[in-house]
């Protein structure tokens, strides 16, 4: 997976906007009964979560400096997210300390190992942001510039924080690339028709635009996946990407370009993370090769075949990764180079 064609290392961090939450994960487990004999039984598991939060661990595990702009809260749980994601050398250091307590997502895992999800989120801290606690947010640091924000799922729908990350996404057109995933949950969003003119709207400052077939399935019940891509481009995004669970993915440009790429045989342990594990690797692919950033953004609307394909192969192979393994654990940069 090679660096800036031109052999300059990428600099710039990527902040990641939204929430950070404790998944309650089930675990089957095998224990030794009488008579020797084998059995199961199931427990639950606390595990750090969160689409935006996954993004910025799976950002720094492949070797891409990542800020998370949270809101953590001081209570055990929050301070556990904390450390997950200090461990991980996620930058924090743009993050606020919340007084509300964190939010908790229940995961339900079918036969397949496909995840939903119920939440615990009525007055808890990721939902609380002002304008204040996200002035200077994409600030220069020690890593560089911030080159690209990304956000999505709850954090950009949910009042009454909603708006303020929405202008921060605004905002940073000027200066950086915006990358979003819609990450629907039709529990706590509304209908389909009270979510869409949001979704345009955010469709109107993004560059990089990455969504599951069953979001879209959700949001436009009988279209065909490729048609809306289409629609969405118009609407001005450099790359939209629809990701197509086992099936792999496809994707259109602003440019004209189509591409559908197979997905890659794994057995599948569950797929909590996966569609994050995939916007880590499609955004660090693209700040590689240095298309991030506002002055790399007519590259970026110009991107060839070739790299496109490249950067959606390591993608689909860091989601392919994280289904294999139990919960949001998504892959290094060494692992990612010896699966690709």
């Amino acid at each position: 997976m090679p660096d800036t064609a031109a052999g300059r290392p990428p600099r710039g961090v990527i902040a990641v906007a939204g929430e950070a939450l404790v998944d309650i994960v089930p675990v089957t487990a095998q224990r030794e009964a009488q008579a020797d004999r084998a059995s199961t039984q199931q427990y639950w598991e606390l595990a750090p979560g969160g689409s935006p939060a996954n993004v910025a661990v799976g950002l720094s595990r492949l070797d891409v400096p990542a800020r998370m702009l949270a809101r953590l809260a001081d209570d055990l749980l929050g301070r556990k997210l904390r450390d997950h994601l200090a461990d991980n050398g996620v930058d924090l250091s743009h993050s606020v300390e919340a007084d509300e307590p964190s939010s908790l997502a229940i995961v339900e895992l079918a036969a397949d190992g496909q995840a939903s999800y119920d939440f615990r989120i009525a007055g808890t801290a990721d939902w609380q942001w002002t304008d204040d606690e996200l002035a200077g947010a994409l600030d220069d640091g020690p890593a560089g510039p911030v080159v690209a924000v990304h956000s999505g799922s709850l954090a950009l729908t949910t009042a009454p924080g909603h708006e303020a990350l929405r202008e921060l996404l605004a905002s940073a057109v000027d200066t950086a690339t915006v990358s979003y995933d819609p990450n629907f949950r039709p529990l706590l969003m509304g209908t389909p028709e009270e979510i869409l003119p949001g979704v345009h709207e955010l469709l109107g400052v993004a560059d990089v635009v990455k969504v599951s077939e069953e979001d879209l399935g959700w949001l436009h019940p009988g279209r065909e996946p490729g048609d809306v891509v289409g629609e969405w481009l118009e609407l001005g995004p450099a790359v939209v990407v629809v990701t197509l669970g086992a099936n792999g993915v496809l994707a259109g440009t602003s440019s004209g370009l189509h591409l559908v790429l197979s997905g890659r045989t794994v057995e599948v342990v569950d797929t909590v993370g996966a569609g994050d594990s995939f916007s880590a690797a499609l955004l660090a692919g693209l700040h590689r090769r240095g298309l991030l950033g506002a002055t790399a953004r007519d590259d970026l609307y110009r991107i060839d075949r070739p790299t496109l394909e490249a950067v959606l192969t390591e993608a689909v192979a860091a989601s392919a990764l994280t289904c294999s393994r139990h919960g949001a654990n998504p892959p290094t940069r060494a692992e990612l180079d010896a699966a690709v």
